[in-house]
């Protein structure tokens, strides 16, 4: 069976693709996703087996392309039409619970930081290995261990 060439692919089975990509992220970045499930596709086409599945090959990238789209639009900044006069106490974790912030302060910086990036700032525990210089398996043991040390530590601080 010969390979069919990526055009035909494309219009075989673009309209499924396009509808995972709007179930996942819904119809602002659906495109979006789209787009980059076929590039990432035409990338590893080539190498495809003749034998493949080729709708779900390509409905397992569009999943994948259509999360990593969610995600990127998560930390995009929001435009606002003023700056707040009054800074916002969830910006400043010390105004909301002083107790807290110490807390944190005393882990040691691998479990701080890992707490933060992952628990705050919401990012994948790949992400933090980067970050940090060590395994996804280290930066998740890091939070866990963080985590861990507050429950133990942090009410005790307010006796």
């Amino acid at each position: 069976m010969k390979v069919p060439p990526f055009e035909e692919v494309v219009a075989r089975h673009g309209a499924t693709v396009l509808r995972v990509c709007h179930a996942v992220v819904g119809p602002v970045d659906a495109e979006d996703a789209w787009s980059d499930t076929f590039l990432s596709a035409l990338k590893a086409y080539p190498e495809l087996p003749e034998d493949a599945n080729v709708e779900a090959w390509l409905v397992t990238i569009a999943h994948r392309r259509a999360l990593d789209v969610g995600r990127a639009r998560s930390r995009r900044a929001v435009p606002t039409e003023s700056v707040p006069e009054h800074a916002d106490a969830r910006a400043d974790p010390q105004a909301r619970d002083p107790d807290l912030w110490a807390a944190l302060q005393r882990l040691p910086d691998k479990q701080r930081h890992a707490v933060a990036y992952h628990h705050i700032a919401g990012l994948p525990f790949a992400e933090i290995a980067v970050i940090l210089g060590n395994s996804p398996d280290a930066a998740r043991r890091a939070a866990a261990d963080g985590i861990k040390t507050l429950r133990k530590n942090y009410r005790k601080d307010e006796t």
